[in-house]
């Protein structure tokens, strides 16, 4: 059976759960992770999606913090599992077969393969024509490799760094991604599954806001050459036109200032005309309601220089960008451990057990999925084991160490031994050399379990379990979890979805040692 975790980044949308009850009645193999990636600005409340029982325990949400949909789903392929990704927006919804029909897509395909790409649907008034924006909605129907509903091997997204993120806006991000594939040696194949993707409400003057993705454009240019419309069967669109069109206003407003009349009406003829065409070209395919009208003239004569603004301000911006492989934050790259691991150091809360915060009770420990496996292949393997982990409720007064001792004999019981537990129970403001960024409990570990620190790897959830490692001279592996700030998994040298894939790093390493 052929194994996928499925990412879905999101404002926030109302959509979001109509997509998960999609997921949740479609037909077929469940998925190994749902990542929901929330990409709010503003750190609002947690999105905490209900009601689906079937997924709460493969459903993760992280935060990207506001950076754009790239940056979004590169944060949830990093915390997936699984040999493909599924990327779908959250404003879609799945087919009743698409599970299964995604299977079928995936199953026996060769390995120079690397994605697999959904049909999109777009439902359109019978009653009436669409709309200008219902219209270009309907384009997404013969739109090569949106990400509207993608699969990528999840190997093939780590050796080209994934998605780039300098692209803040879903517009040519996954055109990017394609290309980039593609130049790697792989080829793109259309599927079967079916996605249904509804036209979303949007303002009156969404299409003006749309022509930032110009900007987009020109970096597209600086990265894939002049011809990568072709490449990526993108239309150029109207920008010629639109230039055009400035040019034309900026001749006429020129000739009535140097006082040249014949200047200025040809500049304004060419303008009204250029003007006109373009408002026409959007009116007469209807509905022709009087709002859709008044809608379309105001926003024809905004998006010309809307567009040109975008293009000229992209191209200055990105005239001197380097591909995105040497700019790519580390954690998107292949992980690699310098060299084979002795001992592994694993944070408690958040990495081994579900978080409860300064929890002293032995009842309400309970451990993550896989972990357990994952630690079984690990002593198997030969690796030793220890335990760093932070307990400022002791030094906060909101615990004993008999308690913290009580829920970590609860772990054992649960998990197997460990080799070595070390535990800091100091408050932040005493100053302690052991309380994690600070390197003092890895080294400690290391020195206890008689493993040098080079061989030692750490894995947690936090930036704090990375910087203890990095001050410390130890591997380091991140997990993210809901607590993960985006920054943390942008700055971390290698993420893993869980524990598992952390031992699978370990593992693979010894081997190829061996």
């Amino acid at each position: 059976m052929t194994s996928f975790s499925v990412v879905v980044p999101t404002v926030g949308r109302p959509s979001l759960e109509q997509l998960l009850g999609s997921l949740r009645d479609s037909a077929g193999p469940r998925p190994e992770r749902i990542v929901v990636v929330d990409d709010r600005r503003g750190a609002p409340e947690p999105l905490a999606p209900a009601g689906f029982d079937w997924i709460d325990d493969v459903l993760a949400v992280r935060r990207s913090g506001g950076r754009g949909p790239a940056a979004a789903r590169n944060v949830g392929w990093l915390c997936a599992s699984g040999e493909w990704v599924a990327f779908l927006d959250d404003d879609v919804q799945v087919s009743a077969d698409w599970a299964a029909d995604l299977e079928r897509d995936l199953a026996g395909l060769d390995p120079d393969v690397a994605a697999s790409q959904g049909r999109i649907t777009v439902p359109l008034p019978a009653h009436r024509p669409p709309t200008d924006w219902e219209r270009g909605t309907a384009g997404l129907q013969s739109a090569r490799w949106i990400t509207a509903d993608m699969a990528y091997r999840r190997s093939v997204l780590r050796q080209v760094c994934g998605f780039d993120e300098r692209f803040p806006r879903a517009f040519r991000e996954d055109a990017d991604l394609a290309l980039r594939v593609t130049d790697a040696g792989y080829r793109l194949l259309p599927g079967s599954r079916r996605t249904l993707h509804p036209v979303r409400p949007a303002p009156w003057n969404a299409s003006v806001k749309q022509q930032r993705g110009n900007a987009d454009d020109a970096l597209m240019r600086r990265l894939h050459g002049r011809s990568w419309y072709e490449r990526a069967d993108a239309a150029v669109g109207r920008r010629p036109m639109h230039l055009a069109t400035v040019a034309a206003a900026a001749l006429g407003a020129a000739g009535l200032l140097r006082g040249r009349r014949g200047l200025a009406a040809a500049g304004a003829g060419a303008w009204a005309a250029l003007s006109t065409d373009f408002a026409s070209r959007r009116i007469v395919p209807g509905p022709r309601t009087p709002a859709e009208i008044a809608a379309m003239a105001a926003t024809s004569l905004a998006i010309p220089p809307a567009a040109t603004f975008a293009w000229l301000r992209g191209c200055w911006r990105h005239r001197g960008a380097p591909p995105w492989a040497e700019v790519a934050p580390p954690a998107l790259a292949e992980p690699v451990l310098a060299q084979p691991v002795e001992a592994v150091l694993v944070d408690r809360d958040g990495t081994l057990i579900r978080d409860v915060p300064y929890n002293g009770e032995p009842a309400r420990v309970e451990p993550l999925p896989g972990v357990s496996g994952a630690l079984q292949r690990l002593r198997a393997g030969g690796v030793r084991l220890g335990v760093v982990s932070n307990q400022s409720g002791v030094g906060r007064g909101l615990l004993s160490r008999e308690q913290v001792d009580a829920v970590n004999a609860r772990v054992e019981d649960l998990l197997g031994p460990f080799d070595d537990w070390h535990v800091c129970p100091h408050a932040p403001e005493d100053g302690c050399e052991c309380r994690k960024p600070l390197p003092g409990m890895v080294a400690a570990a290391a020195a206890a379990l008689g493993v040098p620190v080079g061989r030692c790897l750490v894995v947690g959830d936090i930036g704090a379990d990375v910087e203890a490692a990095r001050a410390a001279g130890a591997a380091a592996v991140l997990v993210p979890t809901a607590a993960t700030l985006p920054g943390e998994i942008a700055a971390a040298p290698v993420v893993a979805g869980s524990l598992a894939d952390a031992a699978d790093l370990v593992l693979q390493r010894i081997g190829s040692r061996s």
